[in-house]
């Protein structure tokens, strides 16, 4: 059995979320700063954790991986709203990011 989910079932499933116990979608501001409040925090475990910052006794239980799926919720639910198929949009930027750096990180010499 595979559990893993295209992007397309994850906008599904918190589309279907939000209308069942979310009630509705916060307004595209409301979750632009909520997307930047998650993201933050994502950053304080990564400085404290990964980075020169110690870590505080009180930041030691928090879940990386959790920070960072709502990151990607609220992200999905910004897609959601605004129209955008992530799918499509990641194959797109991959494609633009293939053609214009084919040989810009080869040929970085701090990457050598």
């Amino acid at each position: 059995m595979n559990d893993e989910i295209s992007l397309k079932e994850a906008q599904e499933k918190v589309d279907q979320w939000i209308k069942t116990t979310g009630v509705r979608y916060f307004n595209e501001l409301t979750n632009m700063a909520m997307l930047t409040e998650e993201v933050g925090e994502v950053a304080r475990i990564i400085a404290r954790r990964y980075g020169e910052q110690s870590e505080k006794e009180s930041d030691k239980s928090k879940d990386l991986g959790d920070e960072m799926a709502d990151v990607l919720f609220v992200l999905i639910c910004l897609a959601n709203q605004t129209g955008v198929d992530l799918t499509k949009a990641l194959e797109k930027n991959l494609e633009k990011k293939t053609n214009r750096d084919a040989d810009r990180h080869k040929n970085n010499t701090k990457l050598q």
